[in-house]
C-alpha cells in the first residue's frame, strides 16, 4: 500500500542554520533517501519551493478565486514529501520516524487512496 510521508517544518529554519548544519541536513536526507531506495519502498519524493511561490485556488460562486501564497498560515509549512509503498501503516510510521524531518518538524503519514479512473491522454 502506498503512503505519503509529508514533511512539515519551519521555512526559515534552513536560512538560520550554519553551513555545517545545512551540509549535515543534506547528508541526512541523502542517507534516508538511499535507505528507502535500498529497501525498494521509495515510489517518489520531492522538496517543495518556498510558500511564497505557492498559489491557492478555490471556487467562489462557481468561479475560481486565485490567491498568492498558501491557504494556511501556520508555524510549520509543507516542505516536501516521500511516497512509499509498504505493507501497512506500522511500516509507514517506522519509515516516517526515521526521516530527518521528524527531528526538526513533524511528519504526517497518510495512505494514498487509489481509485481507478481513465486518465486523459496527453496531446
Amino acid at each position: 500500500m502506498q503512503y505519503l510521508l509529508m514533511i512539515y517544518s519551519q521555512e526559515n529554519r534552513w536560512n538560520q542554520m550554519t553551513d555545517d548544519e545545512r551540509q549535515q541536513g543534506v547528508a541526512a536526507y541523502q542517507a534516508y533517501t538511499e535507505s528507502l531506495k535500498k529497501a525498494e519502498v521509495l515510489a517518489g519524493a520531492n522538496r517543495l519551493q518556498h510558500t511564497s511561490t505557492a498559489t491557492t485556488v478555490r471556487l467562489l460562486d462557481g468561479k475560481p478565486q486565485v490567491l498568492d501564497g498558501p491557504y494556511s498560515d501556520s508555524k510549520e509549512q509543507l516542505a516536501g514529501y516521500y511516497l512509499i509503498d509498504v505493507p501497512n501503516l506500522d511500516a509507514a510510521i517506522a519509515w516516517a520516524s526515521r526521516c530527518p524531518g521528524a527531528a526538526h518538524g513533524l511528519m504526517e503519514v497518510r495512505p494514498v487512496w487509489t481509485a481507478p479512473y481513465d486518465a486523459p491522454s496527453a496531446a
